[in-house]
């Protein structure tokens, strides 16, 4: 794959030096895979592990730990200053999350619920005031703490922004008084499916 990726690169106008340097090895590599007809790339990896893996004995501890009442609802990334607050290392914050998926540990936890997929709304658009979007934006004042607040309804489409106003306070009442005066505007009749647009917020 690496030779014929080199070769579609340089038959592209590049210069094999400067493909090999984005992939990590040297050009005089790849003349000497070519030169003896072995095929593709030749790396194998190291020959020798890292001299800090984990082993079996430690992972199971990793394990252990995790699972234990007192680290149970907690995050790798909680478990590591709180190990260390007691004079404990056992892995890093990564570590240990490579550790728990490993081992099909790594899932919700905890008295919260867990995360839930939410049904995403899809829209088919091919013109104008089929969509529109709109939301209220805080816009500072000289005064601390006081803002004024945007009104903006955007058609998804063009994305022109078909009524906007600032008011001084934040209202639902105002925001249906300003897409009102949208839908007189663009002359999109709500009442008519095809002619009145959706709102994404």
């Amino acid at each position: 794959m690496i030779l014929l990726a080199l070769d579609e690169a340089c038959a592209a106008g590049a210069r094999l030096s400067r493909c090999t340097r984005e992939i990590g090895i040297d050009a005089r590599t790849v003349q000497r895979w070519r030169a003896r007809n072995v095929g593709d790339d030749m790396r194998h990896g190291p020959k020798t592990e890292p001299h800090n893996k984990l082993s079996e004995a430690e992972r199971r501890k990793i394990v252990e730990v995790a699972t234990s009442a007192e680290f149970r609802d907690l995050s790798p990334k909680q478990m590591v200053p709180k190990l260390a607050d007691s004079g404990a290392y056992l892995a890093s914050e990564s570590t240990i999350y490579r550790v728990l998926s490993a081992t099909d540990l790594l899932q919700h936890r905890g008295r919260g619920k867990p995360r839930e997929a939410r049904e995403v709304n899809e829209f088919q658009i091919t013109r104008s005031n089929q969509v529109w979007s709109w939301d209220i934006t805080y816009l500072r004042t000289s005064d601390r703490g006081r803002f004024y607040y945007l009104y903006l309804f955007l058609d998804v489409w063009s994305r022109k922004a078909v009524a906007a106003e600032v008011y001084e306070v934040e209202c639902g009442e105002l925001a249906k008084e300003l897409w009102t005066r949208g839908i007189t505007s663009e002359r999109a009749d709500p009442r008519i499916p095809d002619r009145s647009p959706s709102y994404l917020r």
